[in-house]
C-alpha cells in the first residue's frame, strides 16, 4: 500500500490517546497476530464497498493479511457495482440538506442514494443482473447449487465483466478475493439487491428452484466445518467493521461448536477488534464492549480485545495501512487493464437535482 510506512509513522506519533490510541493498539496487535502465524477474518457491515474499501482491502487480501470475509449481501454486490459502473455514480456533498422532494427526484433518475453516493440503477444493478441471471439459470439446468459469492466468483473468473470495468480491477476487493478463492460467508443475502432480484425471478418462474442459491443456514454449516479445520492449523483473529449480522453470524460459530456440538477442543478467537460508531450502551449490541463476548465463550480473558468508536470509513483504511507497512516495497505497478478513468461526477443539490 503506497505510503503505508509514512501513515504508520504518523499514527504512532500523533494517535496517542483515547480512540486514536485504541486504533494504534488494535493495528499493532493485528501485526503481532500475523507475526506468530495467525490469520484474520474480516466481518464487514455497513456500506463499506460503496465507500470504496476495496482501495485498501484488496491489497490486504493480496498480501495475505486477510484470509476470510463475512459480509452482508450489500457489501458483496456493491463492490462489483462500483467496478462496472463507477463513471456513472453521483456524489452529493450536501446530502444532509436534501429534501424529500429531492430524494424523489433522485429516484426518478434511477439513482439509489447511500449517504453521499448514488448507485446508478441501470449501469450497475441491471448490468450485473443481466449476467447473473444466466449463471443462475445455467446452474439450475446443471442441477448445481452454489453460494451467492461463488456465483460472483464464477462471473469474475469468466471474464464477462472485464468489458465493463470502470476502475482498476486491483482496487476491487471481490476481484482480489476471487483470485485467492478466499472463503466468504454472506449471512442474510436474501435482503440484498441481488437477493431480491433472485427472489423476483423465482416468483416469475424464470428460476424454478429457489434452492439453486444456497442458504444462510448452509453458510453456517460451511462456516462450522471451515473453522473446525482451520483453527487447528492457525490461530484466527476477528476484525469487525460495524455491527449486525455480518459480525454476529461468524463469531458465534465458536460457542456453537464448543457448547452445542460439545467440541471443547475448538479454540476461541485469538484476536478481536471492532470499529463501531454506535456509542456503547446496555442492550446496544453493535456498541457492546468486547468483554461481554467472554461470557458467551467467543473470546478468552487473555484475548487481545479492542473497540474503536469512530467512523469505519476513516479507521479501517488507517489500520490496513498500518498493517501493510510491514510489506516489502514494490516497484511501480504495471499499467492498469481498465479503461482510462474519469473523475466520479459530483452533483450539488440546492433546489433541484
Amino acid at each position: 500500500m503506497k505510503h503505508s510506512v509514512e501513515v504508520k509513522n504518523f499514527l504512532r506519533h500523533h494517535f496517542r490517546h483515547f480512540n486514536a490510541a485504541a486504533l494504534v493498539d488494535a493495528a499493532e496487535a493485528y501485526c503481532k497476530h500475523m507475526q506468530v502465524g495467525g490469520r484474520m477474518l474480516v466481518a464487514m457491515a455497513g456500506a463499506m464497498s460503496t465507500a470504496e474499501i476495496g482501495l485498501s482491502l484488496a491489497e490486504m487480501i493480496r498480501a495475505d493479511k486477510v484470509h476470510a470475509i463475512s459480509c452482508t449481501g450489500a457489501n458483496l454486490e456493491e463492490d462489483l457495482f462500483n467496478l462496472v459502473a463507477h463513471q456513472h455514480y453521483r456524489r452529493i456533498p450536501n446530502w444532509r440538506d436534501i429534501t424529500p422532494q429531492q430524494e424523489q427526484e433522485l429516484l426518478a433518475l434511477h439513482l439509489n442514494r447511500v449517504t453521499d453516493t448514488c448507485i446508478p440503477e441501470g449501469e450497475a444493478i441491471r448490468r450485473l443482473e443481466s449476467l447473473l441471471i444466466r449463471e443462475w439459470q445455467r446452474a439450475e439446468e446443471n442441477q448445481e447449487r452454489l453460494f451467492p459469492h461463488q456465483f460472483l466468483y464464477r462471473l469474475i473468473n469468466s471474464g464477462l465483466l472485464k468489458h465493463f470495468y470502470q476502475i482498476d480491477p486491483r482496487d476491487s476487493w471481490m476481484v482480489a478475493a476471487a483470485e485467492k478463492n478466499l472463503p466468504i460467508f454472506v449471512p442474510g443475502w436474501e435482503d440484498s439487491t441481488t437477493g431480491n432480484i433472485f427472489a423476483s425471478h423465482c416468483l416469475r418462474g424464470t428460476i424454478k428452484d429457489p434452492h439453486t442459491v444456497r442458504s444462510g443456514l448452509e453458510y453456517m454449516l460451511e462456516l462450522a466445518g471451515w473453522y473446525s479445520r482451520e483453527s487447528q492449523i492457525s490461530p484466527w483473529g476477528f476484525f469487525q467493521i460495524g455491527g449486525g449480522i455480518a459480525g454476529d453470524f461468524p463469531i458465534c460459530v465458536v460457542p456453537m461448536l464448543r457448547q452445542d456440538m460439545e467440541m471443547e477442543q475448538v479454540p476461541l478467537w485469538s484476536y478481536f477488534c471492532q470499529i463501531s460508531d454506535s456509542t456503547t450502551s446496555y442492550g446496544s449490541y453493535s456498541g457492546a464492549t468486547p468483554n461481554e463476548k467472554i461470557t458467551w465463550e467467543k473470546l478468552a480473558p487473555s484475548t487481545p480485545r479492542f473497540m474503536v468508536e469512530s467512523d469505519a470509513t476513516v479507521v479501517a483504511p488507517l489500520i490496513f495501512a498500518y498493517v501493510m507497512a510491514d510489506q516489502p516495497v514494490k516497484t511501480a505497478r504495471p499499467p492498469a487493464r481498465a479503461r482510462r478513468l474519469r473523475p466520479t461526477k459530483t452533483t450539488a443539490l440546492t433546489t433541484s437535482v
